[in-house]
């Protein structure tokens, strides 16, 4: 998706700017008309501008949005007004752009909009949290929703910083490897480079390759830089396309160790998602379409989307769950255990609390199988190294011992 920065006119006649992700120019102007806005101006977003948009803050994460909603019922409990609410958070909220959207929502809630609409304006709030407070708002019981919403963060929040371990240990250890075989191809390698050229003798073919290397990052590094440079480009490009999203999202499912931590991340965040909306009233159609669009992987979004259509038509959730063949079957069977038992929003709670545990249990079972692998992977990265420069050095001592 590309991201657009518009002027819109809301419905009390005020101007308002922001910023808005979307496939194309048309379905940004559609977004905004359909939520009651009239665009002004629309433009697609450059690098620069998103590199001036950063001043303001990133993009809050889940434990942002936890500590939110979390000191949002605290106030809330205490007696504390709305506009007093939203102004002290907007004051003491860490996020820069959090902060600065919560003054935004206190602005238009001032001026007579609900609490819902302003959410829903800043266009960056999950659509999760926007569908949790309009439940709220219509039940009277806007504290309740965000106390679930303060849980669901905490516990998405957790499982990814699970998923961020697992992941970070061999990127930083792929990252320590590169630098070491940098580091003795230009410093290392050709302190020998001389000597090997001053012995009258065949050099055996790893160290006339590693050499060659080492002088090809001397001389030549800006085009080592570039290719890589360039291969990092074109893969978040090809990420970016339809046909990309599902290659990675397929790779997502299958690679090794990594697959089953996929699914079972996404059924935990499935469960706990679909329980939180059921407790607040959504429909089903609502919660699994709310569901399917916070789901990362491209797949698992499409399945989940086409378990909505299977819902509407009258089928119960747990056939078109099976179907996908995504799943666990603890998943659909927990689900059709809810349907008969008409109480879908508990089984999936306690289905929830099992799956975190599974991927907290999954994410020490993959650092501990990628320790082994790595250690011999950079074991045999630098033996390579060290062999090559070993081997002709050996190769010398063998002929003074013949003399």
């Amino acid at each position: 998706m590309a991201g657009y920065s518009y002027s819109v006119i809301d419905k009390n006649g005020n101007t308002k700017k922001g910023s808005i992700e979307a496939d194309t120019e048309e379905k940004a102007v559609a977004l905004l008309k359909a939520d009651g806005y009239m665009p002004i101006e629309i433009t697609e977003q450059t690098m620069l501008t998103k590199d001036i948009n950063l001043e303001i803050g990133g993009k809050p994460s889940a434990r942002d949005y936890s500590v939110f909603c979390r000191q949002f019922v605290s106030m809330t409990q205490a007696g504390v007004t709305l506009i007093d609410c939203l102004n002290m958070l907007g004051e003491q909220t860490g996020n820069k752009r959090l902060a600065k959207a919560i003054k935004e929502i206190q602005s238009d809630v001032e001026k007579g909009e609900s609490l819902t609409s302003a959410m829903r304006a800043q266009k960056f709030f999950p659509s999760l949290l926007c569908s949790m407070v309009e439940a709220g708002e219509a039940s009277g019981s806007l504290d309740v929703a965000f106390d679930r919403m303060a849980t669901h963060f905490e516990k998405d929040a957790k499982i990814k910083g699970m998923i961020k371990k697992a992941a970070i240990y061999p990127i930083l250890v792929c990252v320590v490897a590169v630098g070491v075989v940098i580091v003795m191809l230009t410093t290392v390698i050709p302190s020998f480079t001389s000597m090997f050229a001053d012995m009258d003798m065949e050099l055996p073919g790893i160290t006339v390759a590693v050499m060659n290397a080492s002088d090809f990052m001397m001389s030549r590094w800006y085009i080592v830089v570039g290719i890589i440079v360039a291969i990092v480009l074109a893969i978040r490009w090809f990420k970016s396309t339809s046909i990309g999203e599902i290659m990675f999202a397929k790779i997502g499912l299958k690679m090794p160790l990594f697959g089953q931590l996929t699914v079972k991340t996404a059924a935990a965040r499935f469960a706990r998602t679909v329980s939180t909306l059921l407790a607040a009233g959504i429909s089903l159609v609502d919660c699994i379409e709310i569901t399917a669009n916070i789901m990362d992987n491209k797949i698992i979004k499409d399945a989940l989307f086409g378990c909505k259509e299977e819902i509407v038509q009258g089928t119960p959730l747990s056939i078109p769950l099976q179907a996908t063949g995504l799943f666990p079957p603890m998943v659909h069977q927990m689900t059709k255990i809810g349907e008969e038992a008409g109480d879908l929003e508990g089984l999936l709670e306690k289905l929830a609390d099992y799956y975190e545990e599974e991927v907290e249990m999954a994410t020490q079972s993959v650092m501990a199988a990628m320790e082994p692998m790595i250690i011999i992977v950079l074991a045999g990265v630098v033996g390579t190294l060290v062999g090559a420069v070993m081997a002709p050095m050996a190769k010398m001592y063998e002929g003074l011992d013949n003399l």
